[in-house]
């Protein structure tokens, strides 16, 4: 691992996080309810197509299809479809054709791209987490938010007075065109970075023919992938019941613009810096089991603070929600991922992430779905339910937090006391 070869990977692995971290940022949240807004398409509808990022964990099962052939050149592949599709998601706005047809044109392209980004995506992480030193990945992945996150502030900023200069003078479009422009360079650098990073040398054929053997079975009959998946599945209902909808709150109904928002991007960076390494290294100390059962303790407050978000004093309590919930996720990230590490047998780890993110997904996007009556009957009625004034993603926020208070109870009866696979 101090190998010259191994340690400049690392140092790309870092960098091609950053990039992909910045690439995510004008692809979701408010940026994703700018192109929405455009579109004419509807804060429920909008809130489900946020969740689609969840549903397209369940694509993460066909990693489980690339057994052979070369890791590295399909990662490659499939990262550079799944940029190009997000880029063109900007382009559809600026071209011609009714409301519905870019609407589907919309959904179908955001689908196939989370589509392509998924495949990768466990592969990927199997292929850069095995060249990090087991007794450090709290650490090294520490340092690997912190320069994402350090680089999202600079790009926030950047971007967000892009978006409000050009939405103020009535040409949002041509901050699409530049949006669009940027995701294109992003995706060479990225490319880049892949390329320039070393693969550990591959099973051999027996061994691919073997795990091919006990394939998808072997993986769910393992009662501690089980386990492990229960909690992403938890998590992903808790989360996915409000997070989908904030995008569309901050831009209409808080009032906030992109130029606020990427504020608040700058106070969530610094909180999560600088409680990612105080997890990562209570995590190599302790068990990424106990991080996560108080990271997500924290993420509980802040969808309580939540509730009490409303328009005249959205400015400071949204705030006070996002830092809660920086500090959780300087956690929550990395501690679902190593999981994996620290429970699950080496040559299952790619297997029961894809199939644990795979059934979260699915059932964070059935969470969105489920609320998402209530959106559109809290807005039908003047921002009340049964005659009380109240905006739907304040009720959704008390779901979120009783969610998350049972994800707690279940991290800490069933996973804090299982034993770690030998290394």
């Amino acid at each position: 691992m101090n190998q010259a070869i191994y340690k400049r990977s690392r140092f790309m692995y870092i960098c091609e996080a950053a990039l992909e971290y910045l690439i995510s940022i004008l692809v979701g949240g408010t940026y994703l309810a700018l192109i929405t807004e455009e579109l004419g398409i509807s804060d429920t509808l909008t809130g489900i197509i946020s969740s689609f990022i969840s549903l397209g964990c369940v694509f993460q099962l066909f990693a489980m299809l690339l057994r052979r052939g070369n890791t590295k050149r399909t990662v490659l592949l499939l990262s550079v479809i799944n940029q190009l599709l997000f880029m063109s998601l900007y382009v559809i706005p600026l071209v011609g054709g009714g409301k519905h047809v870019r609407t589907v044109i919309f959904i179908a392209v955001i689908l196939l791209a989370y589509f392509f980004y998924n495949v990768a995506h466990p592969k990927k992480i199997d292929w850069f987490m095995s060249l990090v030193d087991h007794e450090k990945r709290g650490v090294f992945t520490a340092k690997k938010e912190m320069v994402s996150l350090i680089a999202g502030m600079a790009f926030s900023f950047i971007m967000g007075a892009v978006a409000d200069h050009y939405k103020a003078i009535g040409e949002i479009r041509t901050a699409f065109m530049i949006c669009a422009a940027v995701i294109f360079v992003l995706m060479l650098l990225h490319t880049l970075t892949m390329i320039l990073t070393v693969q550990k040398p591959t099973d051999t054929a027996a061994q691919v023919r073997t795990r091919t053997k006990e394939g998808l079975l072997s993986v769910l009959r393992d009662k501690s992938i089980l386990r492990i998946t229960l909690v992403f599945v938890l998590w992903h209902i808790a989360t996915y019941c409000v997070t989908p909808y904030y995008g569309t709150y901050q831009i209409k109904e808080l009032g906030f613009t992109q130029g606020f928002v990427a504020v608040l991007s700058v106070i969530y960076a610094v909180a999560r810096i600088f409680f990612s390494f105080l997890w990562g290294k209570y995590a190599d100390r302790a068990s990424f089991a106990k991080m996560l059962r108080l990271c997500f303790a924290v993420a509980a407050l802040g969808f309580l603070l939540g509730a009490f978000c409303v328009p005249s004093n959205g400015r400071i309590v949204y705030t006070l929600y996002y830092v809660c919930n920086a500090i959780a996720m300087g956690g929550i990230n990395s501690a679902l991922i190593n999981l994996c590490y620290d429970y699950v047998e080496e040559e299952k780890r790619a297997d029961a992430l894809a199939i644990s993110l795979a059934i979260a997904g699915v059932c964070g996007f059935f969470a969105t779905l489920a609320v998402s009556p209530l959106v559109t009957y809290i807005q039908k009625n003047g921002n009340t339910l049964l005659g009380i004034p109240m905006y739907a993603q304040q009720l959704l926020s008390v779901i979120a937090c009783v969610a998350t208070l049972i994800t707690i109870l279940y991290v800490s009866i069933s996973l804090i006391r299982l034993p770690k696979v030998s290394r």
